[in-house]
C-alpha cells in the first residue's frame, strides 16, 4: 500500500466505494482481491461503519481490467455493492491548508480561495481548507497532522505568534516535503517556514499559485524569503 503523500501528480486512479459486512479480516479480504489484480492501493477509508454494514473507499492504481476487478469483488463473500466514482484528487484536487488565528485565517482565505477560484475555471482544481486554532501544543499538533492528510501540498501558518514546538513541527513537515508559508510574526515559527509573507491576502494567492500546475511561480528560484 503506497502512502497517500508519495502518489505521483499525474497518477490515474480508479475509485471504488465497497458495501461490505464488517468485522475482523473484511479489509484483508478486499486488499487481497485488488493485489490479485495487480491493483496499488494509494487511499484507502472507512466512509461508514455501522453494526450491519460498512462502506469503504478505495483509490487503486495500476489496474488494467476494472470491470474484473469490480465483478470479483461483487462476487466476495459479504460484499453487497461496490460502485465507481471519482476519486477526491479529481473532484477537489491539491489542498492547501490554513492553521492560526481566526481573523489571520480568514484573510489568508481570502486571497486563497479567489486566487484557486481562478486556476480551477481553467481546469485545475485546488480546495482550501482552515481551522482556527490556539495555543503552542495544539498548533503543532494540527501543523504534524498536515503531512498525514491526502492531497495536502501546502500549509499557511496565519497568526501572530507561533513558535518553540510549532517551529519544530514545520521543520519536520517540510523534511517530508510540504511546502510552509508564515505570516510576518513574532517568535521562531516564520523563520523555520520555507516563505515569510507581511500580507496575509498575498500569502494566500501566493500558496495557491506555488502548488498550480499551470502557474509560473517557483518558491525554490526565488532569492529572498521575506516579502
Amino acid at each position: 500500500m503506497a502512502d497517500a503523500q508519495s502518489i505521483p501528480s499525474t497518477a490515474e486512479s480508479l475509485a471504488l466505494q465497497v458495501e461490505t459486512r464488517p468485522g475482523t479480516g473484511v479489509l484483508h479480504l478486499l486488499s487481497g482481491v485488488i493485489a490479485k489484480h495487480g491493483g496499488d492501493i494509494t487511499w484507502v477509508s472507512i466512509l461508514d461503519s455501522r453494526k450491519e454494514a460498512e462502506s469503504v473507499f478505495f483509490e487503486i492504481a495500476d489496474v488494467e481490467h476494472a470491470s474484473e476487478l469490480i465483478a470479483e469483488l461483487e462476487a466476495t463473500e459479504g460484499v453487497f455493492s461496490v460502485t465507481e466514482s471519482s476519486t477526491l484528487k479529481k473532484i477537489f484536487g491539491k489542498r492547501l491548508i490554513i492553521i492560526g488565528g481566526g481573523a489571520q485565517v480568514g484573510q489568508v482565505a481570502v486571497g486563497a480561495v479567489g486566487e484557486a477560484d481562478r486556476h480551477n475555471l481553467r481546469g485545475e482544481r485546488i480546495s482550501v481548507d482552515t481551522i482556527a486554532l490556539v495555543g503552542e501544543s495544539a498548533l503543532a499538533e494540527a501543523v504534524r497532522a498536515v503531512a498525514r492528510l491526502p492531497r495536502a501540498r501546502a500549509l499557511v501558518l496565519a497568526g501572530a505568534l507561533m513558535g518553540g514546538e510549532i517551529a519544530a513541527a514545520v521543520q519536520e513537515v517540510r523534511r517530508k516535503g510540504l511546502l510552509v508559508i508564515s505570516l510576518n510574526m513574532a517568535g521562531s515559527a516564520p523563520d523555520a517556514a520555507d516563505l515569510i509573507v507581511t500580507d496575509p491576502v498575498q500569502a494566500g494567492v501566493m500558496a495557491v499559485m506555488a502548488i498550480s500546475d499551470n502557474a509560473s511561480f517557483d518558491p525554490a528560484r526565488l532569492t529572498r524569503t521575506r516579502f
